[in-house]
This record gives structure tokens, sequence and C-alpha cells, in this order.
């Protein structure tokens, strides 16, 4: 059993690989059709220059300076999104008082946000508040679905035989709410990158992504437009798959208590 899942995955990884090579030679394909760099760069191109980009140590300052706030928004739209969730789950009233903030976070466009927060806060700061907005509803609304969604008739036996709250929460309420969070997760994820770096395009913070982003796009420096496009991909990628490796570590801990107390 476990070996035709590791060939299905393989198999899955495989065809992931060639659809992806197989874009990849339509770009170069384009590119070599359009003949015009400054309009669409070839592959190779972008390659060599994310290679002499790496040499500059602004490239690894202006990368650390914007996950390090992107990240902040995104972990702080988990956290207040989980509390907001458990708070809205026990009242009727909290959740109706939320649910018109939650509904505008959601249809309003990430520019008006933006735009809106460069009045109020420092520009130093904006990717992170953005960050944080694009990605608290989804949070919360993934979380609180999955709170309202947890088996009573789980916790109602819990209750008959005495379980601890700790040993509810880490057997009962994570594995139920892992499913919701890892999806609210696997959209916050994309979200945070994308209005992150849109608000720092925007506010123009120095010695960002968004603003070698910008910079490039006012002298028309395509390569560097999509070399840094590239990079962008890859650290969310990159992040993503430490995010979810972290989320599958806690579910086999768990997995693996539970059959440790059960064997006792």
């Amino acid at each position: 059993m476990t070996t035709s899942i590791t060939k299905s995955k393989y198999r899955q990884s495989t065809r992931k690989l060639l659809f992806a090579a197989l874009w990849i030679c339509i770009w170069q394909i384009a590119s070599m059709l359009i003949s015009q760099e400054i309009l669409l760069v070839s592959p190779v191109v972008v390659v060599i220059r994310i290679i002499g980009l790496s040499g500059d140590p602004s490239f690894w300052s202006s990368i650390f300076n914007s996950f390090l706030r992107i990240f902040f928004g995104f972990l702080l739209a988990n956290v207040f999104g989980v509390i907001l969730a458990f708070f809205s789950s026990k009242s009727a009233f909290f959740k109706d008082f939320l649910s018109p903030v939650i509904s505008i976070m959601k249809s309003t466009p990430v520019a008006s946000f933006i735009i809106l927060a460069l009045v109020w806060i420092n520009s130093a700061y904006l990717s992170t508040f953005i960050s944080f907005l694009m990605v608290l509803p989804v949070v919360y609304t993934n979380m609180l679905a999955g709170i309202e969604n947890i088996d009573s008739k789980l916790i109602n036996m819990a209750d008959v035989f005495k379980v601890s709250a700790a040993k509810k929460i880490k057997y009962i309420y994570i594995p139920s709410l892992l499913p919701y969070y890892s999806a609210a997760c696997s959209i916050g994820l994309g979200f945070s990158w994308k209005s992150g770096i849109a608000a720092e395009v925007i506010g123009l913070p120095q010695n960002t992504i968004g603003f070698s982003l910008y910079s490039a796009k006012i002298f028309l420096e395509t390569p560097d437009l999509f070399a840094w496009t590239v990079v962008i991909i890859i650290i969310s990628v990159i992040f993503e798959k430490m995010f979810f490796a972290i989320i599958k570590l806690i579910k086999f801990s768990i997995s693996k208590d539970w059959g440790e107390d059960y064997a006792g």
C-alpha cells in the first residue's frame, strides 16, 4: 500500500515537472519569435540575471526584508484569525458584529487598502499590514467553519470519560481543525505574498523586493523585472512547502502520541 502511494506521488511530481518544462519551452519559443528583449526575455537570460543579482548583498537583504515583513503579517493574521474564530463560535453577537468587517476585507480591492493604508502608516510597515488584512478573513472564515463542524459526539464522549482539556485539544480539536487550517493557509500564503509585494511596489520602502521590481520597470530593465518575479515565485513556493511540512509533522506527532497513549 505504501509503495503504491509513493509511486503515485512520484508520478504526480514527474507530471508537474514535465508540464513546467513544457511551459518553459513555450516561453523560450515565444521569446525567440518576438525577438525583443525589452518585451519578453528568454528563460536563459532570466537565470543568468538571477545568478548575477545573487552576487550583490543588496539582493539578499531585499529578500530578507520583504520575507520578514510579509511573514510577520501572515503570522499575525493566523493568530488573530484563530482567536476571533474561537470567540465567534462562542458568541452569535460577536460573530454578527464581525461579519460586516470580514465582508469588507474580502470584497475591497487590495489596491484600495494599500492607498488608504499609506495615509495612516509608514510605508516600511505597509506590506505587513496589507498581508495581515488579506489573510485574516481567509483564516477566520475557515477556522470558524472548522470549529462549528467539530463532531459534538466526540466532545460528549470525551466529557463522559472525563478526558482532560489538554487531550481534548490535542486529539479532538487539533485533528478536526487541521484540514480547515491547511486549506486557509494554502490560500492565505499566496495572498500574503501577492498583496505584500503589491504594497511594496506602491509604497516603495527602500531595500525590498517591491522597490527592486518598481525600479526595474521604471528603467525598462526587463531581465531584472522577470528575474525578481521568478525569485518571488521561488520564495513563495519554498515558504509554502516548509509551512506544510510543519503541519504534516504536527499530524504525525499527534498520531504517534495517540498510539502511545492508547497502548499505555
